[in-house]
């Protein structure tokens, strides 16, 4: 399922290809970060045009089925990569889930999309090893592939529960301005230097 936010014919598209952190999970669509951000373009007159791939309880193993057919249906200039934590929390191989993700970024790059990954954490009772594996996976993404990486995308949200819907996992609506903020930063030179 697309959500296209906004479209003009001249537009550069952005897509975002994502889990139910960017698929708006329990709260509207348009009150979800990608919306807000596509508000944000419009603000600044700009003709980027934000797509939303993102699917609730996506894996990189998802997104990896998924990606070729929407990297040729919308033909991105930037993709939003925000994916890993279904993956961390099934409890699934870091290496696997970096594996993945490494070739979401080559067939991104590869199709002419910059990449800006979104990298996720987990809960700390998973044991030190595997939370320290996993966050390492984008760390390293990041540095091998010389791609932008946002840290974690829930900063100063996760930890505080007026912030979060009732299950812990999920950023509630006032959290989305706070999480459209983070990603602006880190999308902001992207789409000024295209």
């Amino acid at each position: 399922m697309f959500f296209v936010v906004s479209c003009a014919a001249d537009a550069k598209v952005i897509v975002v290809l994502g889990d139910s952190i960017s698929a708006s999970y329990g709260i509207e669509v348009q009150q979800g970060w990608v919306a807000l951000l596509q508000d944000k373009l419009k603000q600044a007159n700009s003709s980027w045009t934000i797509v939303n791939a993102s699917i609730s309880g996506e894996t990189t193993i998802g997104g990896l089925a998924r990606i070729d057919t929407v990297l040729k249906r919308h033909k991105p200039a930037i993709v939003l990569l925000e994916l890993g934590a279904n993956d961390g929390l099934r409890g699934l191989s870091p290496v696997r889930m970096k594996a993945n993700l490494g070739e979401l970024i080559r067939r991104s790059r590869d199709a002419g999309a910059k990449v800006l990954l979104l990298a996720m954490k987990i809960p700390p009772n998973y044991g030190k090893r595997y939370t320290d594996l996993f966050e390492n996976v984008y760390r390293d993404l990041a540095r091998e592939y010389n791609v932008i990486l946002l840290p974690f995308i829930l900063q100063d949200i996760a930890l505080h529960k007026q912030l979060m819907q009732k299950d812990g996992f999920h950023p509630n609506q006032q959290a989305q301005p706070i999480i459209a903020g983070h990603v602006w930063k880190y999308l902001e030179p992207l789409v000024q230097a295209r």
